[in-house]
């Protein structure tokens, strides 16, 4: 039976640029960096304390994805303290944190144009 999301892709247009981005403004380390066909690599991040990672690849026929919306959130302890550690690190978010009833959250891009949700609780 299935236990776990084992990792997430995102799609990145530069992987090193993206590398650079999640592994020194988020603190993700690198679990596995490999070529991956002409020109490609397999680059597979682990978060902190979590069990999912994700993946910076994008696979052929899939360009047109990168600096979308990311049909996910990302989740941390308090919203408000890492929007500040990621703002003064130079993540771009698109505003301040929100309160709504069921949490807090932010929406940041990363260095491909990719939007993402930052909530809590």
């Amino acid at each position: 039976m299935i236990r776990r999301m084992k990792f997430v892709g995102i799609p990145v247009a530069d992987q090193d640029r993206a590398l650079a981005f999640y592994r020194d403004r988020l603190g993700f380390k690198v679990h596995t960096d490999q070529p991956m066909g002409p020109g490609k690599r397999w680059i597979e991040l682990k978060i902190p304390g979590a069990e999912t990672g994700v993946v910076l690849f994008t696979p052929d026929g899939h360009e047109d994805r990168v600096g979308t919306f990311f049909n996910g959130s990302f989740a941390c302890d308090d919203v408000r303290k890492a929007f500040a550690d990621l703002k003064a690190k130079g993540v771009e978010f698109t505003g301040e944190p929100k309160e709504e009833p069921w949490g807090t959250y932010a929406i940041f891009k990363d260095s491909e144009g990719n939007s993402f949700v930052l909530g809590s609780r």
